[in-house]
């Protein structure tokens, strides 16, 4: 799987709200300084579940302090109440939902960003230096790359694969671009320990909770023998077993947060492969212990 390859698939994700950045200096306006920022999260949400993982990598924990907000949202549109005060402060009148993630600036009372990728960013190079470098030099397309393939050929080929309004011809091509990517994967994964090398990146936290997703929320409207074929990707999977088992990793997943949330507002109808769980989570989490937000 090339860089070229990585690459060639266009992102999906949503224009978000806010998109603030911090920089390094007092130009920037939003500048680095321990426990001025916060975040505020939903580990059940992919996005949130990403910037967690990264915020443990950094090893962060007194640096930028971390909300916890419960798995399902408790406002119209999927908002969360607590953060709506936060966004009005921040948008007069902001007529959208009141959505995570959210990093928040202490000083002011105002959002920085609700951009993900660039909140993963900023914490790594702004505030993870000690630590090992998710966002390596030069590695900035690469990685770009893998997020948009997870968004791509895993998050939007599952949906499209198991939506019941589509039919067998387009379910059926949406299948064979998932398989497609995961056998990519599974081929660098085969020759190599994590998806950049020998070390371990932003990439990985990308593809790490595509992964947790696809088993956790997508399975749930495919048929057995898509699920069956997912699974028969032996490195890849391990792979996703091996990274459960790190402290940054596992702790975060809160599955049966995550399943309370897609019931929430999911109305599509649950197919055979529902019941083939790919991995047993809980069971490769340190301790056995996961963190759970309500």
């Amino acid at each position: 799987m090339s860089a070229h390859a990585l690459t060639a698939l266009p992102s999906a994700q949503p224009v978000p709200a806010f998109r603030g950045r911090i920089g390094c200096d007092a130009r920037s306006g939003h500048y680095a300084v321990p426990r001025r920022y916060r975040l505020h999260l939903s580990p059940a949400c992919p996005h949130c579940l990403r910037i967690a993982i990264t915020h443990s990598l950094l090893g962060l924990e007194d640096v930028c302090p971390v909300t916890l907000l419960p798995a399902v949202p408790d406002g119209p549109g999927g908002e969360y109440s607590a953060l709506r005060p936060l966004y009005e402060a921040s948008a007069h009148r902001y007529p959208g939902a009141a959505l995570t993630p959210v990093l928040s600036d202490d000083w002011s009372g105002r959002i920085v960003s609700t951009h993900a990728p660039d909140i993963m960013r900023d914490l790594a190079r702004h505030f993870g230096t000690d630590h090992p470098a998710l966002y390596p030099y030069g590695a900035d397309a690469e990685i770009e790359g893998v997020q948009r393939l997870c968004e791509q050929g895993i998050d939007a080929a599952a949906q499209r694969a198991g939506r019941v309004d589509a039919d067998t011809e387009e379910r059926d091509a949406a299948l064979t671009s998932l398989l497609c990517t995961l056998r990519s994967l599974e081929g660098r994964l085969a020759r190599q320990e994590y998806l950049l090398g020998d070390h371990l990146t932003a990439a990985d936290v990308e593809l790490w909770v595509s992964l947790v997703q696809l088993d956790t929320v997508h399975r749930w409207h495919l048929d057995a023998t898509a699920v069956h074929r997912i699974a028969d990707h032996p490195h890849l999977w391990a792979y996703a077993r091996r990274l459960a088992a790190h402290p940054a990793f596992g702790p975060h997943l809160d599955h049966a947060g995550i399943a309370r949330r897609h019931h929430a507002h999911c109305r599509g109808l649950e197919a055979a492969g529902a019941a083939v769980q790919i991995l047993d989570w809980a069971s490769h989490v340190p301790n056995g212990a996961a963190t759970h937000t309500g």
